[in-house]
């Protein structure tokens, strides 16, 4: 699949856009607008990002899932090393710090992700301020000539960029 993303400031249009894209065949669940101005994107029935998916909760919590995991590895290493197990405790209390740091990073790295908008739409930030909006389109490949004819007959929508999409 491809991504295509374009920015336009006028909603009427991005909602004649999304109409005729779902009538030439591609899914409501491909097609997305990023924008500052939610009340109006919602007035003209268009398929916002959710609140969730603007910030950056997903990619930091894995950042802090893979910190978690290296300093949970460098506590069982180091009570490996020193021998601690072979007191009366055994492995279990330090099996168990080692899971409470892993959850504990992943947390702070998703309490982190909510403070900062999606790595994958920072890029967009000035145009959103100045009071655009980003509508961006997943197409199959069978899809690209629909999509093509679409855009060809709305010229105030401008291609920002386009990139391989990955879809889970």
């Amino acid at each position: 699949m491809s991504r295509h993303y374009y920015i336009s400031d006028d909603l009427d249009d991005l909602e004649s856009v999304e109409n005729e894209l779902e009538q030439q065949g591609v899914t409501r669940n491909q097609i997305h607008v990023l924008s500052e101005n939610d009340a109006e994107v919602e007035k003209h029935h268009l398929h916002a990002i959710t609140p969730f998916l603007r910030q950056d909760i997903v990619h930091s919590s894995e950042l802090g899932a893979l910190i978690g995991v290296a300093i949970a590895a460098l506590l069982l290493l180091t009570v490996y090393l020193f021998e601690l197990h072979t007191s009366a405790v055994g492995w279990l209390p330090f099996i168990f710090g080692a899971l409470v740091i892993l959850g504990f990073c992943i947390w702070e790295g998703g309490m982190i992700g909510l403070q900062i908008p999606n790595q994958k739409f920072r890029r967009f930030q000035k145009l959103l301020k100045k009071g655009g909006h980003v509508f961006f389109v997943d197409t199959k490949k069978d899809q690209e000539a629909s999509l093509a004819s679409v855009i060809a007959k709305h010229p105030n929508l401008r291609e920002i960029t386009s990139e391989k999409a990955v879809i889970t």
